[in-house]
This record gives C-alpha cells, structure tokens and sequence, in this order.
C-alpha cells in the first residue's frame, strides 16, 4: 500500500514527466521550424540560411522558407484576415505564406506553418521580389513557385495556377508594341502610311487608350489597355485589307 510521502514523490515524478513532454515538445516543433523563438517569426530570408531554398525558376534568383518551416508567430507587416475555401486562415508575408495550425500546437498557443498558396486568396501587394513572366502578352507575377495575376474587378493581386507551358515558354520581356501589316491588294506605302495611322487613331478612339501616353496608368491597367487597343488596331487594318501579324 502507497504511503501519503511515496503518492507525493509519484506525483512529483509525474510532474517532472510532463514538464519535460512539454518541454520536448517545445524543442522539437523549434527544430522543425528551423529554430523559431516563442512569439518570433522570420521575415524575408536574406538568402542561404537553414530551412531556406533558393528560387531561381526564370531567373528569380531569391530565397524564401521551405515549407513546413513554422514559428509561433509570423512577422509583422503582412496581410492576415485571408481564409481559404475550406476556411482555413492564411497569413502572407515577404512572398512566404503561412497557415495556422492547431492541433497540438494548441500547447504552444498555436503554431503559423510556411505553406503552399492557396489559389483564388486575393493580396492588395506583390512580394517585394517578384519576377514579371510573359505568356501570349499576358502579365504574370511569380515568386516562391506561387504566380499573381492582377484583378481589375477586385482591384487587387490573385494567386493563379499557372497555365500550362508558362515554365518553358514564359519569356520576361514583354511583347513588342510593333504589328507587321502585310498588303493584300496591292496598297502603295503612302496609303499603307494612312491607312496605319487611321487605325491608329480610331484604336484610340474606340479603347481611351494611346500606347505614347500611358502616364498615371498602373502597370496593370496599361497592360489590359494596350492589348485592347492593339486587338482594335488589327481589326481595323484587316478590314482595310491587310494580313497583320
């Protein structure tokens, strides 16, 4: 039979267990999230740290956390308040997303884990380190294997999945603001002048848009203009007869 000094050693022993689970615990979510303090979190890596890797897809050439990376709070400066379909709470921040976790983080007061983003989550900023990728004359925004596209009805950044072909045929230059007219019935250059400066004009005209006065345009907004204004353009000059590549 246990006597009252042999139950208070048991229970002082099992303290001293469970102070150390905890404890280990502790250590061991530390560890897997690369070291993160209680109450810290990291910002934008400078570049080549542990639980970093290198982004170098079209020559992106920066350094975000891996995934998996978690810290008891995400640093500060970022956009909180964004849920996923499924309700999931999101944190972004530097290019890095974060998702909170329960479970048994809930020990710890919860725990915010470096994940993939969720497509369809709007962000009112880009990472300060994107990467502009071109594909059929439509902007994309990569950073972190994570590509943006620019909402005008939101007004702000969606995380997009890429279309397929993008990472062999992206190119980072933007398309060329020439079109090539070729005359189909014989118009002599004089008329192939007039005729390209008319349609010039009423591309304007019909878009609001004049491709040598973009100032005070948001990149986004100059882009969906300039391709309207050359579609209008190629429609008027193959009306008039002309094969425009």
């Amino acid at each position: 039979m246990m006597t009252q000094a042999k139950r208070v050693r048991a229970g002082r022993l099992t303290l001293v267990v469970v102070l150390a689970a905890a404890l280990c615990s502790g250590a061991a979510f530390a560890q897997h999230a690369g070291g993160a303090h209680v109450g810290g979190g990291g910002g934008h890596p400078s570049g080549g740290g542990a639980h970093q890797h290198l982004d170098s897809r079209f020559s992106h050439n920066q350094y975000y956390y891996n995934r998996g990376y978690g810290v008891h709070r995400p640093p500060a400066g970022g956009v909180d308040g964004l849920h996923g379909r499924n309700g999931e709470r999101y944190y972004f921040h530097g290019g890095n997303w974060y998702r909170w976790r329960g479970g048994w983080y809930r020990w710890w007061g919860g725990g915010w884990v470096v994940w993939a983003a969720p497509f369809g989550l709007f962000v009112p900023f880009l990472p300060p380190y994107y990467t502009t990728v071109w594909w059929y004359g439509v902007p994309y925004y990569y950073a972190n294997d994570t590509y943006y596209q620019w909402n005008d009805t939101q007004g702000e950044y969606e995380v997009v999945s890429p279309p397929s072909g993008i990472e062999n045929g992206g190119t980072q230059s933007p398309p060329s603001n020439q079109l090539f007219a070729y005359p189909r019935s014989g118009q002599s250059p004089e008329q192939q002048s007039k005729d390209r400066y008319e349609c010039e004009r009423w591309a304007v005209s019909q878009t609001g848009f004049d491709p040598t006065m973009t100032g005070g345009v948001p990149p986004e907004k100059a882009v969906e203009k300039r391709n309207d204004f050359f579609r209008a353009q190629v429609s008027c000059l193959e009306g008039r007869g002309y094969t425009v590549r």
